[in-house]
């Protein structure tokens, strides 16, 4: 048995980056994690050939860019721990089968001019979203990473004053009733609603029409930052701070149980049984559906609530390949962070969600890839080149198969669909790696189902009660001193550093003021 202060379960960023504050603030700190490898969903791995460094789950960081944790280096990541981000001016395009494109740029008058093609009403109401995003960006902004505000708290500030009731009739709308309020092209609005698609939901799906300011907003101000070597590259800073201010990070530790007495947490059981008592607090990542299983001691209405929480029904299926030379699409200057690869329509795209819902299979893949090397040479080989592309597919196939021996079935006619608009697919491929709901969910519990969110992003599951009321304040009822970080915690899921909210709630309990927690290079 050891002893520490704090205890942290799992080594996704979340954790870490609640872990690291607490370091920073004094604390011997311990990181647990069950898999050989640090990072849960920010990691790279050299998933098919020696030199290809694949980022195998997210790849690109947006949302923490916003974050004090980067934006004043509040850890010294930066400047102290080597993370760089590469900034390309075109984060996002669409590509359609007739060859036209549409870009995004981190200039709002050149994403105008880009629409202009397709419809010159469509540029000026981009222009109009565009002032709208930065306006509201602010307030966003600072709801993100700090605990949510009480949900009626937040809707009765939204209420008195029109500008807020207006933020609040395009949170309640639909992407798709937004977008054709919007805009007249068919190009564009398909364009807007895979932003929704993104997140797992259709475009179709209510209180999903805020979705595009928010991304709009970030895409402008801050970019996608594509973290220099792997997105692998924003854990091993972590850990570097963890360590320097005296933590241990352990991989291949996995915890069957959180132990509490007189109803405060005391430590953890590992599965060789081996026990690590905590003075202070423990930071678990823990999905609603384990952690009652994990925590007996929780309060039983908050264990059962917790348990019926609610996946998302569509998840992912990815395709990572290793490839022979950089690839080359059949429409001119694709060269953005974010491809994706627009249906015959816009009624294909909003069927295929529709597909999805009712257990199927898309009609027409709905690929989205990136090939990140073309950014950051130092990912591969010389020469040489990576793709990562994803598709959108039910956990439970319809026809009773199973993933693991169909996934590379359905790849294939991911690689196919690519090939309509990638002239050198699929013979720059060297080599491949599938991974399914099925395997995404093995590389995390976080990731049950294949849901990369942890938990559906419907109204009722957001905010401060995310996952749900009781545990939306990253405490757990029953067991004082045990913190939530994970992403069916608020804000969600992606990479927004969000455990920095945990850390204020972790460190506010111990008389620890968060604005004091730094590190200087």
């Amino acid at each position: 048995m050891s002893e520490f202060d704090v205890i942290a379960i799992g080594s996704g960023h979340n954790g870490l980056v609640a872990a690291a504050y607490a370091a920073v603030a004094g604390k011997k700190v311990l990181v647990l994690e069950r898999n050989a490898w640090l990072g849960g969903g920010v990691v790279t791995r050299e998933l098919t050939l020696p030199g290809f460094r694949h980022d195998q789950h997210s790849m690109s960081h947006i949302f923490i860019q916003g974050n004090p944790l980067l934006l004043n280096d509040e850890l010294g990541l930066k400047a102290r721990y080597g993370l760089k981000y590469i900034f390309p001016e075109k984060p996002m395009m669409s590509v359609f089968e007739d060859g036209r494109t549409l870009s995004l740029y981190r200039d709002s008058e050149r994403s105008a001019q880009s629409i202009a093609q397709f419809s010159a009403k469509d540029a000026e109401a981009l222009r109009a979203v565009s002032a709208q995003a930065a306006q509201w960006l602010p307030m966003i902004q600072a709801s993100l990473y700090t605990p949510p505000m009480p949900v009626g708290a937040g809707n009765a500030m939204l209420d008195s004053s029109y500008e807020g009731r207006e933020l609040w009739r395009v949170m309640q709308m639909s992407s798709h009733d937004h977008l054709c309020e919007l805009f007249e092209s068919d190009e564009v609005r398909m364009h807007f609603a895979r932003v929704a698609g993104e997140n797992l939901v259709s475009p179709d799906e209510k209180a999903t029409g805020i979705g595009m300011y928010v991304f709009l907003g970030f895409l402008e101000k801050f970019g996608f930052g594509v973290a220099q070597g792997g997105a692998g590259s924003l854990t091993a800073a972590l850990v570097a701070c963890i360590e320097d201010h005296g933590g241990v990070v352990q991989a291949n530790a996995t915890v069957r149980e959180v132990t509490s007495g007189s109803g405060r947490a005391t430590g953890v059981v590992l599965d060789d049984g081996t026990r690590h008592t905590a003075r202070d607090a423990i930071i678990g990542a823990i999905h609603p559906h384990l952690l009652p299983g994990m925590v007996p001691g929780m309060a039983p209405q908050a264990a059962q609530d917790a348990l019926r929480t609610q996946i998302t029904d569509a998840a992912c299926i990815t395709v990572h390949a290793a490839l022979d030379a950089p690839l080359k699409f059949k429409a001119d200057d694709v060269d953005a962070v974010m491809v994706e690869l627009m249906p015959d329509s816009y009624e294909t795209l909003r069927r295929a969600f529709d597909d999805l819902r009712y257990g199927g299979f898309v009609r027409t893949p709905l690929v989205g890839l990136g090939s990140l090397s073309q950014f950051d040479p130092s990912r591969v080989p010389t020469g040489k080149a990576i793709l990562h592309a994803w598709d959108y597919v039910p956990y439970e196939r319809p026809d009773g198969k199973s993933w693991d021996d169909t996934k590379g079935e359905y790849a294939q006619a991911m690689i196919d669909r690519m090939a309509v608009f990638i002239e050198n697919m699929p013979g720059v491929i060297l080599q491949a790696h599938v991974d399914s709901p099925v395997d995404m969910e093995r590389t995390s519990p976080s990731f049950l189902r294949g849901d990369l969110h942890g938990i559906a992003t419907t109204t009722y599951q957001s905010g401060a009660h995310r996952p749900t009321p009781e545990l939306g304040q990253y405490r757990v009822p029953g067991v004082e001193r045990l913190y939530l970080v994970g992403p069916f915690q608020h804000p969600g899921g992606g990479v927004f550093g969000a455990g920095r909210a945990t850390a204020q709630v972790l460190l506010e309990d111990l008389d620890i003021d968060l604005e004091d927690v730094r590190v200087t290079a």
